[in-house]
């Protein structure tokens, strides 16, 4: 018997990181993620995000990639939208995104950095917390660019 645990910090952002998911609906985005990941088997730790881009923690099954798993979320959470009145300014997701694994200790503050994304935005952009978490896992924040 295999035993795995890889826990993942997703981000990505709207298409020119534009604020196209809008705060009285986001939920309905966040639960439709949850039901199509977890079908899946992947196991969702916390959603949440901005007008402008979304953080999943989640645990990924070994068979299915990270990039096939982000390739998936974002084609279908895309199509949801597309299709729902409550995103009229939706757009699409951008191309890049941000992987990064955490560890079991530091789960839990993964969910609550994740559930408080509304009070640390209040001063803080979308770029700068993306840099700042690159920098935490010393990838060189020159490589920064718009398809996040």
């Amino acid at each position: 018997m295999s035993h795995i645990s890889l826990t993942y910090h997703l981000i990505f952002s709207t298409h020119q990181r534009l604020p196209s998911i809008p705060i009285a609906h986001e939920r309905e985005m966040y639960k439709f993620l949850f039901d199509f990941s977890t079908q899946r088997g992947v196991k969702i730790w916390r959603i949440g995000g901005m007008p402008d881009h979304i953080h999943i923690l989640c645990d990924i099954p070994p068979k299915l990639s990270v990039a096939d798993y982000v390739k998936l979320v974002k084609a279908e959470t895309s199509k949801f939208m597309r299709t729902n009145p409550h995103f009229p300014y939706w757009d699409r997701w951008s191309e890049g995104y941000g992987a990064f694994s955490v560890d079991t200790e530091s789960r839990e503050d993964r969910i609550n950095y994740i559930m408080s994304q509304k009070d640390h935005h209040g001063c803080r952009s979308f770029a700068e917390e993306y840099k700042d978490i690159l920098q935490h896992y010393h990838i060189p924040t020159d490589r920064i660019d718009e398809s996040l």
